[in-house]
């Protein structure tokens, strides 16, 4: 890995390194998806803000109905649309409303902030090779749900996260970018989570700007 010198005050490693990385290139429509917080949703937003993106965000589209994403996406005047995966009898069917939704806002980039439904081939089949996830792991290493969980209970002593295009296996594809930090002697679930979520939002947009520039 190489070190991001920006990295070094959280004690953190970047590859590739996120100063290497330009924000230049044409600018691209995003859509977000995300099922909790949206802390991610709203460093892609912030980061556009700042001109370390180029890009813009149509919309995002959040699964669950109290899922404080949707107020983010208020507060930055960013249209948000709830679909309710409970309401569709299949995850294809699910996953056709929200290449239904994507299309209608012209978006050309899908980012998988937080969301925490296992997709299909119809959304990957709409948007191939340009839906981006972050996993809050050095993947491949602890795929799928309770990543942080798993690595405390396995005993290794780095942890991070990962951003990677999209495949149909879970938690698989082209790596973009990773972030890893230490654990700590004393870390919980919580605190370790909250250290690697740092390293999320510093990652996450420069991941999607060195994606959309190789286009």
């Amino acid at each position: 890995m190489v070190s991001d010198s920006n990295a070094m005050t959280t004690n953190s490693l970047i590859s590739p390194s996120i100063t290497s990385i330009s924000p230049g290139g044409a600018s691209r429509n995003i859509g977000v998806l995300a099922s909790g917080s949206g802390s991610n949703f709203e460093a892609v937003a912030q980061a556009i803000k700042n001109r370390q993106l180029n890009a813009q965000i149509q919309v995002l589209i959040y699964n669950n109905p109290d899922a404080y994403a949707a107020t983010r996406a208020a507060n930055w005047d960013i249209p948000a649309v709830l679909l309710n995966h409970r309401d569709y009898k299949s995850r294809e069917d699910f996953d056709a409303e929200i290449v239904r939704t994507l299309q209608k806002y012209n978006v050309e980039w899908v980012v998988m902030a937080g969301w925490m439904r296992i997709v299909t081939q119809v959304l990957i089949q709409a948007y191939t090779d340009k839906i981006i996830n972050i996993h809050p792991s050095l993947l491949p290493s602890f795929k799928g749900a309770r990543a942080i969980e798993q690595a405390l209970a396995s005993g290794v002593k780095i942890a991070g996260c990962t951003v990677h295009i999209v495949r149909l296996q879970v938690d698989d594809g082209p790596i973009l970018m990773q972030a890893a930090i230490p654990i700590l002697p004393d870390d919980t679930t919580e605190t370790l989570h909250q250290r690697i979520q740092i390293e999320e939002h510093r990652i996450l947009p420069a991941a999607i700007s060195l994606a959309i520039r190789a286009e």
